[in-house]
């Protein structure tokens, strides 16, 4: 079992207190700091890496939403928000969170969480292992060489390559609904599978450069024949509903990509 590397944030002396030691009762994860504010997070991140990092909503100066936003990718640990209200459930999962936990804290809840986060991680250990064999089989040019009748090449176009189970799976570009990132690693869903691909976003980016693929946000990468509905907000801000019933958030940075599909 891999050791996950615990962050604690919130503002409350107690709260902090007290979610450390719940979390010192579970086998396979250490807290590597506590951070009293949105601020003290960042700077904590950047220092100590951890794998996973528990996050007060409502803090003084940078919410948990601020801080989150305020992250890099290649940065970003997994996010279980730990909160008194639960008016920020959704919000919470439109910014990728792992769980959404209410205080006071339930023991079973708090196990059930650490669970979820170790089983993300393990995937991804997994995703990156089955990438360095699939880096190691090209380099020793084992890999699929396409042609008449055979099957696709790396670099044949209208498929994404993905490596999985020790095989490699040529995932169509039109069956691609969406990608989410999470640091290094996408997940592509498409034709009600996910799967995992070791790559950062400018690469993933590179290798789908075709105009119905539109980044909404910094993670999150859209398959716009798959988008059902756009939905404005008050705020000028806008979300977008797939026809599987997916909800994904648009950045404000992406605002215009949207106004612009829209106007067509």
């Amino acid at each position: 079992m891999s050791l996950l590397r615990a962050l604690v944030v919130d503002d409350e002396h107690l709260a902090r207190r007290g979610l450390v030691m719940r979390l010192a009762g579970i086998e396979g994860i250490e807290v590597v700091g506590e951070c009293k504010n949105g601020e003290e997070a960042l700077a904590a991140i950047q220092n100590d890496a951890p794998d996973v990092m528990f996050l007060d909503i409502q803090m003084p100066g940078l919410t948990g939403f601020d801080v989150v936003q305020r992250l890099q990718a290649d940065t970003m640990p997994s996010i279980v928000f730990v909160t008194a209200f639960d008016a920020y459930a959704l919000d919470a999962f439109r910014v990728n969170a792992v769980d959404y936990l209410l205080k006071p804290l339930e023991e079973d809840r708090l196990r059930e969480s650490v669970a979820r986060v170790r089983n993300l991680h393990a995937a991804r250990d997994a995703a990156a292992e089955k990438a360095q064999l699939l880096e190691l089989v090209v380099s020793l040019g084992g890999a699929a060489a396409g042609g008449e009748g055979g099957p696709p090449s790396l670099d044949t176009p209208g498929f994404l390559p993905i490596k999985d189970d020790g095989e490699i799976h040529f995932v169509p570009l039109d069956l691609i609904e969406w990608v989410d990132a999470a640091g290094d690693y996408m997940c592509v869903h498409a034709d009600n599978e996910t799967h995992i691909l070791r790559s950062t976003m400018k690469e993933l980016l590179r290798r789908l450069s075709d105009a119905r693929f539109l980044r909404i946000h910094r993670s999150t990468v859209v398959n716009q024949n798959f988008i059902a509905r756009v939905q404005p907000h008050p705020s000028g801000d806008y979300g977008i509903t797939l026809h599987n019933g997916t909800q994904l958030k648009v950045s404000r940075g992406q605002r215009d990509t949207i106004k612009a599909l829209i106007s067509r």
